[in-house]
């Protein structure tokens, strides 16, 4: 509660007033995310398949640029929102130009293939109200889908600000290098090795300010886009991304305990279960990773999908997007040092000014043993520009899907769309947890297939263009095989299994409502084995699907009931279990 109450209050002291305007230095960026530019104007030419920028990433993408980066960053003292910005050599400002300067070196190198600019906008936060993001833009080499309208831009984001244990205390030293170093470096790396392909999409890639403070930097060019009716079709940010030490009070839902080492997984966050083109988006990102990026690389990761949108009691870059409809995400290491809270006995070093590249044991003035592992920062660079690639070549998303069941072991499939109308295409399907549990071509528009009966599933779909590249995904429909030879349409109000169960810390509850109650009041009632009431969950009734996350805490385990309560009635009670991962 400590924490919560924390972040409220520095969220209403730094908002003094809201943003105002928000717009980006070199007009040319303008023009290009509005879709008026010649793409031949960057030498956008044939599109750079994505299945070779795969094949290639491992390589390419090197570990000492990253550390060169991380190096750079840390000499600058603290990069807070509100610190000096005159300074050549401390402070925000003297941070800002360092990355400007990077991107505009990188665009050097790719003939001139960029546009860098700051995004500014004005907004008190801790005593100073003008801020700058820095961003760098890869025009895509078309403007519009093949139904004529504007294409979506991919966003790749990181926060570049960074702080100790005071929201505004711009005199500590803070290095940042996990928080968030080592996602600006990532950053920085996929700006340089991209810029060198061509791709359908336009790719915007930015270091923000004022995420610390409440995600402002963030903020600003999400409601620039939502005020400019500028389409989005992914963002992917990278925060806290390249430790892999677990400390004592790592942020739910995260690593075992104190000097846990994780150089192997890598957890992906965002909002939503059932049709979330977040969630859809992540596990996109996971599938590309299996089929395309896992056979190049010479270490396997794990990609964990979360249930929740972020970490307990936490917040990053990605929120505002999803706030405005726009599918966002968020890339995490599986171990992070400390979860900011600064509570008595407090030793871990996130948000402090321990929070270093790494230290030097043996005195010969070099750091010798890193709390950044720069091949594992890379590993996970490379997934994320595996994923952007993909996505940025995918030039088509307008498919809906309807669902039959012919009979009692069938499913139908029906994949409509105007965009995206010739096949082939691919159906997902999932059940019991956040990932797809199967997979099927198809070259028809309507497809009938055998499916095990008495389950629930979520099912979506997309195209798959002339060069095998697939679109994101469609949103979810929902359908319950019944196992039952004549098939009636399901009625009334049914209680679902959370998902995922067995679980630790979230979890989504869900209902499905065929008829509306009278009362338009749930309450989920949450019991131990003993029937003593742990919690109660208040959701306003909607026809369709209904989901409530679930918090149980961190660490928790054993066996749970939870009830559907409308008016005085209880629908339905399910058996929940939580475990410690």
């Amino acid at each position: 509660m400590r924490r919560l109450l924390t972040l409220s209050l520095f969220f209403a002291v730094t908002a003094v007033f809201a943003q105002q305007n928000i717009h980006f230095k070199n007009p040319v960026v303008t023009e290009i995310l509005e879709g008026n530019y010649n793409p031949q104007d960057y030498n956008a030419g044939n599109a750079s398949s994505p299945y070779d920028i795969a094949a290639e990433l491992t390589d390419r993408i090197n570990p000492d640029s990253m550390y060169s980066y991380l190096l750079r960053m840390s000499t600058f003292e603290t990069r807070h929102t509100s610190s000096d910005t005159l300074s050549d050599t401390r402070g925000f400002g003297a941070a800002r130009r360092w990355s400007r300067r990077m991107f505009e070196k990188f665009d050097q190198e790719n003939n001139d293939r960029l546009e860098v600019s700051f995004l500014q906008f004005d907004q008190g936060i801790c005593g100073v109200t003008r801020h700058k993001n820095i961003v760098a833009v890869l025009p895509g080499r078309v403007t519009t889908d093949e139904a004529g309208n504007p294409l979506g831009i991919v966003i790749i984001e990181g926060h570049l600000d960074s702080r100790c244990v005071g929201v505004c205390d711009t005199a500590c030293v803070a290095e940042g290098m996990e928080d968030n170093a080592s996602g600006s470096a990532l950053v920085m790396e996929l700006t340089r090795i991209m810029a060198s392909y061509s791709f359908d999409r336009t790719i915007l890639f930015m270091l923000t300010t004022g995420e610390e403070q409440g995600l402002h930097g963030a903020d600003a060019l999400a409601t620039y886009c939502a005020q400019n009716n500028i389409p989005v079709a992914a963002v992917l940010n990278s925060d806290v991304i390249g430790g892999i030490i677990c400390g004592e009070t790592s942020s739910p839902p995260s690593c075992p305990g104190l000097n846990d080492i994780d150089s192997t997984q890598v957890r992906l966050f965002s909002a939503g279960s059932f049709n979330s083109p977040s969630k859809q988006l992540v596990r996109y990102i996971k599938l590309q990773y299996e089929e395309q990026l896992k056979p190049h690389v010479k270490v396997e990761q794990m990609l964990t999908v979360m249930n929740a949108e972020d970490r307990g009691g936490r917040g990053g870059d990605h929120i505002p997007f999803r706030q405005r409809g726009y599918p966002a995400m968020r890339f995490t290491s599986a171990n992070e040092h400390g979860d900011a809270g600064h509570g008595p006995g407090y030793e871990d070093r996130q948000h402090t000014s321990e929070d270093i590249l790494g230290v030097d044991t043996d005195n010969d003035g070099q750091i010798d043993s890193f709390f950044v592992d720069f091949n594992y920062l890379a590993r996970n660079a490379a997934i994320n520009a595996n994923a952007a690639a993909f996505i940025a070549q995918s030039s088509c998303s307008d498919l809906t899907i309807d669902l039959r069941q012919p009979n009692w072991h069938q499913l139908r499939v029906e994949i409509e769309g105007e965009a995206c109308a010739d096949p082939p295409y691919r159906i997902a399907l999932r059940s019991e947890t956040n990932d797809w549990d199967t997979l099927i071509y198809t070259n028809a528009r309507d497809t009938t297939f055998e499916i095990p009966i008495g389950k629930d599933y979520f099912v979506s779909a997309c195209r798959v263009d002339e060069n095998g590249v697939e679109t994101l995904f469609s949103g979810e429909e929902f359908i319950r095989i019944n196992g039952t030879e004549e098939v009636e349409e399901e009625q009334g109000i049914r209680l679902l299994q959370n998902r995922p169960n067995p679980f630790d810390e979230t979890t989504t509850i869900a209902f499905l409502v065929n008829e509306m109650p009278i009362d338009p009041l749930a309450r989920v009632r949450v019991t131990d084995v003993q029937g003593r009431i742990v919690r109660e969950l208040e959701h306003q009734i909607q026809p369709g699907m209904n989901e409530l996350i679930y918090d149980h805490g961190y660490g928790k385990v054993g066996t749970f009931y939870y009830s559907l309560i409308i008016g005085r009635q209880a629908i339905d009670t399910k058996k929940m279990v939580f475990v410690a991962f």
